[in-house]
C-alpha cells in the first residue's frame, strides 16, 4: 500500500526545502509502520517547461490497517498537520495498491 503526496510549486522554494529537510522529514521519520519512504524533486520537463508538481513523497505500508494506525498515531497526526506550515503550493494525497 502506498500513500503519495504531490506538492505544488511553493512560493519560496528555498524556504520549502529548508523546512522540508529540517522539520517535516524528521516528523515523517517518527511515524511507526512506514516500511519505505522515497522523495523526489522534479526537474523541468523535456521541453524545458515547469513540471506540474514540485515534489513527490511516497510512503509505503504493509496493510491498510497499518497505514490507518500510523496516520492516526500522534506522530502521524502531527506530520499531517505540519503540511500547512510549509506546503504553500498545496499538496494532494493519493492512496493506492502497489502491484
Amino acid at each position: 500500500l502506498k500513500l503519495t503526496v504531490l506538492y505544488g510549486h511553493p512560493t519560496d522554494p528555498d524556504a520549502f526545502e529548508s523546512y522540508y529537510a529540517n522539520t517535516h522529514m524528521p516528523l515523517v521519520g517518527k511515524i511507526q509502520g512506514i516500511v519505505k519512504a522515497e522523495v523526489t524533486k522534479f526537474l523541468p520537463n523535456p521541453d524545458g517547461t515547469k513540471p506540474d508538481y514540485y515534489r513527490l513523497a511516497e510512503l509505503y505500508f504493509e496493510t491498510p490497517e497499518g497505514m490507518q494506525t500510523a496516520l492516526n498515531s500522534p506522530e502521524g497526526k502531527a506530520t499531517t498537520a505540519d503540511l500547512a506550515n510549509f506546503a504553500s503550493g498545496g499538496a494532494k494525497v493519493l492512496i493506492g495498491i502497489v502491484g
